[in-house]
Parts: C-alpha cells; structure tokens; sequence
C-alpha cells in the first residue's frame, strides 16, 4: 500500500438544522445543533483513514479547544498528524444549515487555515518526501498550495486535486495536478465555461487537459461520475439512497479515490468504491461523523 499525504483544511463544523433555507433578512428555529469535527483536508485524511489508508497530514489549527478536539479527532482515526501546527489565533469555523432535503449551505471562516504558508511546505517536507500520492483542497492559500504541488511533483508524486471551494485557478497549479475531482460547478469555475449536458462537461474537461491537467473525475451528485482523460471517458452510476446529510459527500469521494490508488487499483474498481463510500456518507448526518469504515463499505449492497 502507497502512502497519502494531505495538505488541507481542518474546521469545526458548527451544524444547525431548518426546514428549508432563510431567505435574505429571515430569522428560523433551527434544531440539532451539533459541534463536529470537518475541514476538507480532515474530512478526506479521516475518509482516508477509515478505509485503511496510511495516511499523514499536513495542515494547521489555532490554540484554542477547537484546534485540540480537531487533532485528537485525527488521532482516534490513525491518522498521523504530527506534521500538524498549532497557530496562535482561533481554528477554522464552517456554520454548516442542514435542510430537510439533505442540501446543507456553508460559511467558512478558514482562521489558522489561512496561516499555512509555503515556508510551512518546506518545514514539512518530510511528510511529502514520505508519501506517495499528494492530496490538496482550496480551503488554504493558493500560494501554498501552488507551492505544495510544486514540490510534490518535483519529488515525483501522484497529485490530487479537489477543488473546492471552486475559484479561478491559475495555470502554475493546474499544471501540476494527475488528478483532478471537480464537481460540475467547480468545473465551471475552474475552466470559465458553462455546462448544460455532458458534451460540455467534456470540453471543460479538455480545456483542463490542455493546460497539464492528467485525467479528471468530475462527480455528478445523484447521476453519478465521469472519468475524462486526452482519450476516452467512462461513467459510473451512483448508487440510490435515501440522503440525510451531503456534507463531506464530496471529501468521502476523494479520499475513497486516494485509497484506491494507494492499493493498486483502476479507474473502474476506484469510482465504484467511491461511489459507494459517498452513498454511505449520505446517510448520516455531519461531516467526519459521516465517515464509513472499511467494513461498512464491503457489507453495503447499494
């Protein structure tokens, strides 16, 4: 099994629950609400992790009892974390609103997050120099994360990205990515063209391609997903399930990505073992709360 290294985000999930979403200006009851342990980065290390992946993380907290509880959250998974620095200043917050649709809406304020600079790749280069595939979100700053990628290829890794919260990219990362797991509004974004039908999902994929871009999974929430690469494409279907909650849905398909790279597998066997740890993660509620393990996965008959 390869080694993973993750470069990313960890926040506390402050989660609250309503019937339908407020509109500008209105005041509801919620209900449920929760502290749980999320951030893009975590959310995939511990997906990772739960499916028996070695993974290292690479990412920062502040020093309050947010930070503590996000680390030992980490732990209690096996993921290693010694690679993960404490920042004077709070940790990253997301306030997460759950409807009865299972359709969440997120505000993320990144605090120690933010603070993960390139001079920290560098003190933390071991943990890459360590791993064999490399995994980024967009929930740090670009520079570091340019840098980190950067670094990651100049030592010959697999690199991953997820990107999302979904912005204009510029071409020194996108360059530097094998993989890429867009959904299909980020894939809009990142390639400043609008999608309406799979035919355009194809073009944004190329124009991708054309700029280093190795291959790309672009995910399809209930349809399913897409593999694209320069010479063909192939799509999985999604398995149907009754959804709770699509936080982290989209972490959960990443970091089963990952696993299945790190063991050996295809494209094929690694989209339909995604497939189902994002159909898992669907039907609980929270971020890593959601998390399936290993087993819960090779006992799930979608």
């Amino acid at each position: 099994m390869k080694n993973i290294c993750v470069i990313g985000s960890l926040n506390m999930d402050l989660v609250v629950n309503v019937e339908k979403m407020p509109k500008a200006g209105q005041t509801l009851l919620g209900s449920n609400f929760k502290e749980v342990p999320g951030g893009k980065g975590a959310n995939q290390a511990v997906a990772m992790a739960r499916l028996n992946g070695n993974v290292t993380m690479i990412g920062k907290v502040g020093n309050d009892s947010f930070g503590e509880t996000l680390v030992n959250s980490l732990k209690k998974d096996n993921v290693n974390t010694d690679y993960i620095q404490v920042e004077k200043g709070p940790s990253g917050v997301a306030l997460i609103t759950v409807d009865k649709n299972a359709q969440n809406s997120i505000v993320v304020a990144p605090g120690a997050n933010y603070k993960l600079t390139k001079e920290d790749i560098d003190k933390n280069i071991d943990a890459i120099k360590n791993s064999d595939i490399v995994v980024v979100q967009l929930e740090t700053p670009l520079e570091t994360i340019k840098y980190a990628l950067k670094k990651a290829k100049e030592l010959g890794k697999y690199t991953i990205l997820n990107p999302a919260p979904a912005v204009v990219l510029e071409d020194g990362i996108i360059e530097n990515v094998d993989l890429l797991t867009p959904n299909e509004t980020e894939l809009e974004i990142i390639s400043g063209k609008s999608i309406s039908n799979e035919d355009d999902i194809n073009e944004c994929a190329q124009i991708m391609i054309n700029k280093g871009v190795k291959e790309l999974i672009v995910t399809l929430g209930s349809k399913g997903s897409l593999y694209i690469n320069k010479e063909t494409s192939m799509f999985k279907k999604a398995y149907k399930v009754e959804a709770i909650d699509t936080t982290a849905a989209g972490d959960s398909y990443t970091g089963a990505l990952a696993v299945a790279i790190s063991i050996g597998k295809d494209m094929e066997y690694a989209m339909d073992f995604a497939s189902k740890v994002g159909a898992l993660s669907v039907m609980k509620e929270g971020a890593q709360s959601s998390l399936p393990t290993l087993i819960e996965v090779e006992n799930f008959r979608g």
